[in-house]
């Protein structure tokens, strides 16, 4: 009981104690908003655009002098976070302050000019998680469209990359499997911020026109900083992603989650950090998972059952799983987005008989677009190696390091390189 005192009294003093980094919104604030004095506002966000001390970026633009917050612009789960994942969400008027809400997530991912008619400045203030298939870097690039066919200006207030800025996995969306989970020719892990990612979209022409582009800087950010590091407050820019860990989760398991076949951890208590299924032994997925030694990665045997299905194709009557957890004993080594596949591959050695694909072939599309490819399941299938996808999976990743690290804003020893950020 002393110990969980202690625990607790340490946790509460570093929070108090003050933020390392100041996020975008806490930088502009602190400039009196003098990029966005005099002009109409509208601010794409969700719950997660917050400053260091929990409040929103609607509520603290809507309030700042000289600024006219019109309208805003919900990506999917909407402005306040109220939309279920997936779900259409439909204009509205914001409760708390009486402006309008458009949704750009359901029949319109993109503003329309008619939503863009009374702005001068598209603001952008987003956590999101460093990874291509979470959607929200796609309705920012979207909107960077948007303002560019409409003559706005667009904002970026920057936020953390939670897995750090250096973690670049998975080759490049091809032609013919770009959609809203794979929108841009660039990594599955990118190693980007918001705003650097913003830079990158517009310096290399990925988005159609080119956008007024300001971003507003962090100040304290490094690329060798994960979430943790940076003492901000976490707020779940989706419900299944509540604390940091999972932003690294989510690569784990997230692409074999679309073959609705396994259990992942939605559902239970551990979003993404599951590889389950009735018919698997634990102990011995346990025992074959941590033979392969995969660097910066453990396993042990769990056993649950879930609370919730996300969707009745995953698993109609809510049955006890097992399988194992996953534990990142470190991100910096560990190869994310390849362990699933080998977690399928030591499952294929267990059941060869499963026919692991073949079971929802009809997921066979979102599967491909997610790797934004389908050569990834094509060779994998072949004899279900991993060694069979290796050269591919990476064929891209240090080619877009390269190309990426001359719209980078923050470096290794210092929290800001760039000065102009236009």
């Amino acid at each position: 009981m002393k110990r969980n005192l202690f625990a607790i009294l340490a946790l509460v003093l570093a929070f108090t104690a003050g933020s390392v980094v100041k996020p975008g919104i806490e930088v502009l604030r602190e400039s009196g908003f003098k990029q966005l004095q005099g002009k109409r506002v509208g601010l794409v966000t969700n719950p997660s655009g917050i400053d260091n001390n929990l409040k929103s970026t609607v509520d603290i633009l809507n309030e700042a002098s000289g600024v006219k917050l019109v309208a805003l612009f919900g990506p999917e789960h909407g402005v306040r976070g109220n939309a279920h994942a997936g779900d259409a969400v439909g204009d509205e008027i914001d409760a708390k302050t009486g402006v309008k809400m458009y949704s750009l997530f359901g029949k319109t991912h993109k503003p329309t000019p008619e939503m863009l008619r009374d702005i001068d400045v598209l603001v952008y203030d987003i956590q999101d998680i460093g990874c291509r298939s979470y959607t929200f870097y796609a309705t920012m690039g979207v909107c960077m469209e948007a303002c560019a066919e409409n003559n706005k200006e667009f904002m970026v207030l920057d936020r953390p990359n939670p897995l750090g800025g250096n973690k670049v996995e998975g080759n490049l969306v091809e032609d013919g499997y770009f959609s809203f989970v794979s929108k841009y020719a660039i990594p599955y892990l990118y190693g980007l911020t918001p705003g650097e990612l913003a830079r990158f979209l517009n310096g290399e022409h990925k988005i159609k026109g080119k956008a007024k582009l300001t971003v507003i800087p962090m100040e304290g950010w490094r690329r060798d900083m994960k979430f943790r590091d940076t003492g901000m407050p976490w707020v779940a820019p989706s419900p299944q992603i509540p604390a940091p860990e999972n932003a690294f989760f989510y690569p784990v398991s997230g692409i074999l989650g679309e073959l609705y076949i396994f259990n992942t951890g939605i559902g239970y208590t551990l979003p993404f950090e599951c590889f389950a299924a009735s018919w698997i032994d634990a102990d011995a997925l346990c025992e074959r998972m941590n033979a392969l030694h995969l660097p910066g990665m453990l396993f042990r045997s769990i056993n649950f059952k879930p609370f919730f299905a996300l969707s009745v194709a995953v698993d109609k009557s809510l049955q006890e799983v097992h399988g194992v957890q996953t534990y990142i004993t470190d991100p910096d080594k560990a190869n994310l987005v390849l362990t699933q596949f080998y977690f399928l591959q030591v499952i294929h050695e267990m059941y060869p008989d499963k026919q692991l694909f073949e079971q929802n072939t009809k997921r066979y599309a979102m599967f491909d677009k997610v790797c934004g490819t389908k050569e990834i399941r094509e060779r994998f299938t072949r004899r279900y190696k991993v060694e069979d996808i290796v050269d591919y999976f990476n064929k891209d990743a240090q080619a877009f390091k390269n190309q990426s690290s001359q719209y980078y804003i923050y470096h290794e020893g210092s929290d800001l390189g760039f000065v102009d950020l236009h």
